[in-house]
């Protein structure tokens, strides 16, 4: 209800591993903590976040690393065993939303938008934020910007 037909497919860098989600993220970030620019190397990482049961991996062999999460808890990484491209990550506090699809591994990565940038206060002096994306020093209340059918499927 309130969903559109949707078909993402990604992989990573060395094509062995290809995956499709069919189904609207229940919450795209665009995160600029020091854990994540460390983890990906990077200014920031876009995750998109999904159900478990969401990303059905269509080729290749994964592994898996555990790293501390922001919150202390563990935050899994899942890499393609080939090329070491980090794909998604699983994150134990979120329970069964738990997958976070790393948007640049996307066919089409601009095709997801973020709805906020979080953690802004650690960004890099010289990343300008997008007009028209909310951004918070830290994080924020997913009620006050999902729409009601994405907030019914966080709440599960």
């Amino acid at each position: 209800m309130g969903e559109m037909a949707i078909e993402l497919t990604g992989g990573c860098a060395c094509g062995a591993v290809r995956y499709r989600i069919e189904r609207e993220p229940i919450f795209v970030n665009n995160c600029h903590c020091r854990l994540c620019q460390r983890q990906t190397g990077s200014t920031s990482v876009v995750n998109a976040f999904y159900e478990f049961d969401a990303i059905e991996q269509l080729s290749g062999d994964t592994l898996q690393q555990t790293v501390k999460a922001g919150s202390g808890g563990d935050h899994v990484i899942v890499r393609c065993s080939a090329c070491g491209t980090a794909l998604w990550s699983h994150y134990a506090r979120l329970g069964t939303l738990g997958a976070g699809v790393r948007a640049g591994t996307l066919d089409e990565p601009g095709s997801l938008r973020p709805d906020a940038a979080i953690f802004v206060a650690s960004r890099m002096p010289w990343v300008t934020l997008p007009e028209g994306i909310p951004h918070f020093d830290t994080s924020y209340d997913p009620s006050q910007l999902l729409p009601p059918e994405r907030m019914a499927r966080l709440r599960r």
